[in-house]
């Protein structure tokens, strides 16, 4: 794949009404690709005639996969139709399906056994659940593959629970259930979003790269520091805008800058004989690093009401993996930097990154024409 970024998502959006149950299930086109046949022609992009060419076989993947469930039994929905569309700059295959109406008093689970037989997919589900004027939102992610909502006699509380092989919500008790759940009108999962972040970060193997290249070269603790600093004010900044939707760039442009700033570094690293202000470079690259990051919350639509905490809880994520990355690294460079064989290592170092931004920027840029 082009982007360096191994994180496959889906995003399922449930509407609870008074006569039925609207329920739609996205998942993006290289990662259906990557599961399936479907490409005929061999040329990474799915057609609409292929799409209709084995529309049966998708909708009994996603009928095994992913399951809807009312007070511990599974539940038939319709499915009204299989479309390719576009999810911000994303193209998806949705999935929409109809369920009966829900009553109050009663469990809806959504249970996602989708790359489950998989011991370390970096795949997340994102739901979203209006009932009413109320949203819920959680993410499905590693072994936590059950959502659970309890409609309330008001329509104004709803408990979200996320766990990982709690199929019959009747059994559960309150002290079983998971840490993210919590029971009031519109509610978030902030630790979901608080692992997304973490995930997020450690499968972008391009942010992680280009952290390293920005650590490598020997400087003082204070430049160390600002660098830090520098590329969390920067990513934090352009993340919030770009989820708010203020800003926007194509995700082509977006990751081929991100891949030009890894080169950057690393052949300043190898180049400049002295590294000064360092952190206006980074706090630059960083702007684009964070409209990075905000892909995915984007796709997902988060409703203002807790917009903040959502952000906060995933930009925290992000923070805690990186600052305990820095922690790790920077006594073994600062160790390593005594030694005399450092200053080669750095240069073969930085080489080996400048080949590797290269590669994804060559990628990026000219993806359309690579398929």
């Amino acid at each position: 794949m082009a982007s360096a970024h191994a994180l496959s998502a889906s995003y399922t959006t449930v509407t609870f009404d008074k006569d039925k149950t609207d329920f739609t299930f996205s998942l993006d086109v290289i990662s259906i690709i990557e599961s399936m046949d479907v490409d005929t022609n061999g040329d990474g992009i799915l057609q609409e005639d292929e799409l209709e060419d084995h529309k049966h076989k998708l909708e009994e993947w996603i009928d095994d996969s992913v399951v809807m469930e009312m007070n511990g039994s599974e539940q038939a929905g319709e499915l009204l139709e299989i479309k390719l569309e576009q999810n911000n700059d994303k193209e998806v295959v949705t999935w929409h399906y109809t369920y009966p109406a829900f009553e109050p008093g009663q469990t809806v689970s959504i249970l996602d056994g989708l790359y489950s037989q998989a011991t370390s997919s970096p795949y997340v589900n994102l739901i979203t659940a209006h009932n009413g004027s109320q949203v819920s939102e959680t993410v499905l992610q590693g072994k936590s593959r059950t959502w659970t909502m309890l409609l309330t006699e008001d329509q104004q509380q709803q408990q979200l629970t996320s766990s990982s092989n709690s199929s019959n919500p009747e059994t559960q008790s309150p002290s079983s259930q998971n840490e993210g759940s919590s029971t009031m009108g519109t509610t978030s999962d902030w630790f979901s979003f608080f692992k997304l972040g973490m995930n997020h970060i450690l499968t972008g193997y391009d942010h992680l790269l280009f952290l390293f290249a920005l650590l490598l070269r020997k400087q003082k603790l204070k430049q160390y520091i600002s660098i830090i600093t520098a590329f969390t004010l920067a990513h934090s900044i352009t993340l919030t805008l770009a989820v708010l939707g203020w800003i926007s760039l194509p995700s082509r442009l977006v990751e081929s800058a991100i891949a030009l700033s890894i080169c950057y570094v690393a052949l300043e690293n190898i180049f400049r004989k002295e590294i000064r202000f360092r952190w206006v470079v980074t706090f630059l690259f960083g702007l684009i690093h964070g409209i990075g990051f905000s892909g995915i919350l984007r796709g997902m639509n988060l409703p203002k009401t807790h917009l903040a905490a959502d952000l906060i809880s995933f930009n925290v994520g992000i923070e805690c993996i990186q600052l305990s990355i820095v922690l790790l690294l920077l006594p073994i460079l600062i160790y390593f930097q005594k030694k005399s064989f450092f200053k080669p290592t750095v240069t073969y170092g930085s080489w080996v990154i400048t080949t590797l931004g290269a590669v994804w920027l060559v990628q990026r840029l000219f993806e359309p024409l690579l398929r």
